[in-house]
């Protein structure tokens, strides 16, 4: 099996959750780990010497793993791209931003690298992808999470989290504006838009819910293919309820997949 060597870009919830994990897997070997400057020194004297912590993304390095965010994109996916250096990105929903998917295209195309758009939380995304061939009609997606998923969100502005006693929607409206005004929230509408219909044409509800205790998604494409239907239910990451872990699931899967004899 040939070892499949990683810069990964950030150290949250998610970036860790995919550097713990990935230890026991022998054909992936993190060498490199982005964060930013102010906290480059304290998190190598966490780590130690089996990885390189830095502020840039190395230019010998041949593949990166983006898990931080928006901003990440412009400042460290972009200029890999131009040099050439695959890249799979999680931030989705920054996609939303006018030109950026536009540019990041042609930035792989520039450096004749590949930019791969990971599924994340959301199942269903390659049936989305295929149905396109043939022409969708509509795509919805209802977003629920219990009320502390949407803890500094715009979500707080509209309703008081803690005193809610049924589902409220907080939002109904496209995938872009779902994606802009809850960049950390609405990356599975991001992702589903980008396979189907486009930011514009996807209707995204977002539902902050007491009675419910997971992340659950929803939606449903029409076409003429027929009909698609899903209800996902996720676990949030332990640290993070704004997170599914299946998304750090999804970045193992890719990951995974790098080095697989055989692959799904």
């Amino acid at each position: 099996m040939r070892t499949q060597e990683l810069t990964l870009i950030g150290f949250g919830a998610i970036g860790r959750a995919v550097y713990q994990r990935i230890q026991t897997n022998a054909g992936v070997r993190i060498t490199h780990i982005v964060v930013s400057n102010a906290k480059v020194a304290a998190l190598q004297a966490e780590l130690g010497p089996g990885v390189t912590v830095t502020r840039s993304v190395p230019v010998s390095t041949p593949l990166v793993l983006e898990c931080a965010g928006h901003t990440a994109l412009t400042e460290h996916v972009l200029p890999a791209l131009q040099r050439g250096t695959e890249c799979a990105i999680l931030s989705i929903g920054a996609l939303s931003e006018p030109g950026l998917p536009e540019q990041l295209q042609a930035a792989a195309e520039q450096g004749g690298a590949q930019l791969h758009l990971l599924a994340g939380a959301i199942g269903g995304i390659d049936a989305i992808s295929a149905a396109r061939q043939a022409g969708l009609n509509s795509l919805t997606y209802i977003g629920r999470k219990p009320p502390a998923g949407w803890r500094g969100s715009p979500a707080e502005q509209l309703v008081n989290l803690d005193e809610l006693t049924e589902p409220t929607v907080i939002l109904d409206a496209t995938a872009r504006e779902a994606a802009r005004m809850y960049p950390k929230n609405a990356n599975v509408a991001a992702t589903l838009s980008l396979a189907g219909l486009g930011l514009d044409r996807t209707r995204v509800c977002l539902i902050a819910d007491p009675g419910v205790t997971d992340n659950i998604h929803e939606f449903e494409a029409k076409g003429a293919f027929g009909e698609i239907q899903v209800r996902m239910r996720g676990r949030p990451i332990a640290d993070n309820p704004k997170t599914s872990a299946l998304t750090v699931l999804s970045a193992l899967r890719f990951l995974h997949n790098r080095t697989a004899s055989m692959t799904t």
